[in-house]
């Protein structure tokens, strides 16, 4: 294990890189600080060496397509190659994260995530951008239909499965908590599709962290997660039994999105009381924080990520 990381929470400055969306692509980080200044071609280099690697092309994508410059400077792109399918799905995932910021409407979007498939069938970022804005403005049915789309095209997406939850989750809040609820049926069922080697066996956490989330919000549980007693049940245990003995034997540290599992899984386990265990993950995780799950109902990530890292790793 690595030594502790110096604490958080000194200064706005330090808890903002900590919840920088690039994790530890020290590449990405290059690529989109080029791409603030107008010179598109570092995010060209970047995405054509990324290859079919399609859940770091995903992640790539949707980082670089956050910014508010980012359409201007894709479009730039494609007037230079009008042939470029990267040009053509970054600018789609941009109009997508317009979208999500409220400056645009979905028609475009959606026309933009299309024409970027069409320029390359086999690649499921285009329909990651159209299921990430359905998640949020389309209805159930159009989210099964796209992510049947990406699962078409790669069955392990990370980021698709993360959004299905999230999704499912918020469904049929009002009775309160549910432990036969659709979400936890489809978690469990995605991680035992998946390979052995699969992040996606971490479903599950991601799955009763966002299952709090929805209830908190509707207010049958706690707004203090770890006073909420929704980790401690005995599914829940199991759950993060099955969860910290996989992530143990894990060995494949380049995920390009292992950093928000770890969160996740962190914050669980901190939940449920388990200090050694969350110290171990909070020595992984380092910096990289990320604003979901410590956000989760109505908090400030960067308090709650401090306090419990303090508090696990015995610093507080």
């Amino acid at each position: 294990m690595s030594p502790p990381p110096p604490p958080l929470g000194r200064g706005r400055k330090r808890a903002a890189q900590a919840f920088d969306e690039a994790l530890d692509d020290a590449d990405l980080v290059t690529a989109r600080a080029a791409l603030a200044q107008g010179r598109w071609q570092t995010a060209r280099s970047l995405l054509v060496h990324t290859g079919d690697d399609w859940d770091r092309r995903g992640h790539r994508v949707a980082v670089l397509a956050r910014e508010s410059y980012t359409a201007a400077w894709a479009r730039e792109w494609l007037l230079a190659e009008p042939e470029s399918a990267d040009a053509c799905v970054l600018l789609a995932v941009a109009e997508v994260r317009r979208v999500l910021h409220g400056k645009g409407g979905p028609a475009r979007a959606r026309e933009a995530c299309r024409e970027a498939a069409g320029r390359h069938p086999a690649d499921p970022t285009p329909w990651l951008g159209l299921l990430m804005l359905e998640c949020a403005v389309g209805g159930d049915q159009d989210v099964i239909r796209i992510f049947e789309q990406v699962r078409a095209r790669y069955a392990d997406h990370h980021h698709a499965h993360h959004l299905v939850v999230a999704h499912l989750a918020g469904r049929r809040t009002e009775a309160g908590p549910d432990p036969l609820h659709e979400v936890y049926d489809f978690a469990n069922w995605a991680a035992e599709q998946a390979p052995a080697d699969s992040p996606l066996a971490i479903l599950p956490v991601i799955a009763h962290a966002e299952r709090y989330r929805a209830l908190a919000a509707a207010g049958h549980e706690s707004a203090d997660p770890v006073a909420s007693g929704h980790w401690t049940g005995r599914r829940a245990r199991q759950v993060m039994k099955a969860a910290f003995d996989w992530w143990l034997e894990w060995e494949l540290e380049g995920h390009p999105r292992r950093l928000i599992d770890l969160n996740f899984l962190a914050h669980a386990k901190f939940c449920e009381g388990r200090g050694a265990e969350a110290a171990a993950l909070f020595h992984r995780i380092g910096r990289h924080a990320t604003p979901a799950p410590w956000s989760y109902p109505d908090r400030d990530p960067h308090t709650a990520f401090a306090a419990a890292r303090a508090g696990a790793l015995g610093t507080a």
